[in-house]
């Protein structure tokens, strides 16, 4: 149980800091974007070409990565056709929603939940690689022509590949399948950009909080119910269904994909939604709120399985 509450401790405290500069007036009311747009073009490039190009990209190729791609897929299957096809939203916010019903916080909560819940840090790798690797660029390819606007038919196959995530996870899987790192000169200077990129994201979601109205209300509220709904129950269910009785594999793995599955919103999702500006209120308060939710799922989660 002690993962479960640090990991949540942790992101609360560097969200509350965030907050807290907004309410004393310290950082103006544009700061928010700013701190996002650093995230999003600086520094989580540099900590997803670090990510990627050191992780062990075939040993994350198994069952636990399969009933990742699943779970997330029906998830992903579910928004869209009720937010996409039923309620008309259009293609970039269908995508931020998307992101927010099944990108997991796989780093800020998750280790710490690998590390005491489930007592192997490995089992988050799974998961991270795959939202790394293939969500991320794919969501980016979605936005990028979507949010361009008219555009030639070449200009937008080629725009998403100028993406700076996009560019920085091709970069670390090149660096990773080839064995050849760059020299440690070049390396550190990327590591401490990467460093800054959990605590500048928190710190601008912290900051996006002050004044904002209730959560879950306006004109997306509905949205971000459904999102939540999807992200704090469906998902784990479907992962637990799938893991249990569609591929039988052992309770411990059992337990570890269902409890990856059940981790909240992850706030990068925020961080895209402010760089592209869409879906914004729907990616702030599905991350607050499935945040909240994810503490009981997971301890209850917890408890089952143990």
């Amino acid at each position: 149980m002690p993962g479960v509450l640090t990991g949540f401790a942790v992101i609360g405290a560097v969200v509350a800091v965030g907050w807290l500069l907004g309410r004393l007036d310290v950082l103006d009311p544009q700061a928010s974007t700013v701190l996002s747009r650093v995230a999003f073009f600086v520094a989580t490039p540099a900590l997803l070409f670090t990510t990627v190009s050191r992780a062990d990209v075939l040993g994350v190729v198994s069952s636990a990565l399969l009933v990742t791609v699943l779970s997330t897929a029906v998830v992903a299957t579910v928004f869209v056709l009720v937010v996409r096809l039923r309620w008309r939203r259009s293609v970039a916010e269908t995508t931020i929603g998307v992101l927010a019903a099944s990108y997991v916080n796989a780093a800020n909560i998750g280790i710490p939940v690998a590390v005491y819940v489930l007592g192997d840090v490995s089992v988050v790798a799974p998961v991270l690689l795959f939202q790394l690797v293939v969500m991320t660029p794919l969501a980016f390819a979605v936005l990028e022509t979507s949010t361009g606007g008219r555009m030639p038919p070449l200009r937008a196959v080629t725009r998403p590949l100028g993406n700076p995530v996009t560019v920085a996870c091709a970069l670390g899987l090149a660096v990773n399948l080839t064995g050849w790192f760059p020299p440690e000169a070049v390396l550190r200077p990327v590591e401490l950009v990467a460093a800054m990129a959990v605590p500048t994201a928190l710190l601008a979601y912290g900051l996006s909080l002050h004044g904002a109205p209730a959560p879950g209300s306006g004109d997306s509220g509905r949205d971000v119910r459904l999102a939540v709904l999807l992200k704090t129950v469906a998902q784990p269910t479907v992962a637990y269904l799938i893991a249990r009785y569609a591929l039988a594999l052992p309770q411990p793995l059992v337990l570890a994909c269902t409890v990856t599955a059940g981790l909240p919103t992850a706030q990068n999702v925020f961080v895209y939604a402010v760089r592209y500006g869409r879906g914004v209120v729907l990616a702030r308060d599905a991350v607050l709120l499935s945040t909240v939710a994810a503490v009981p799922v997971l301890l209850g989660v917890a408890l089952l399985g143990s």
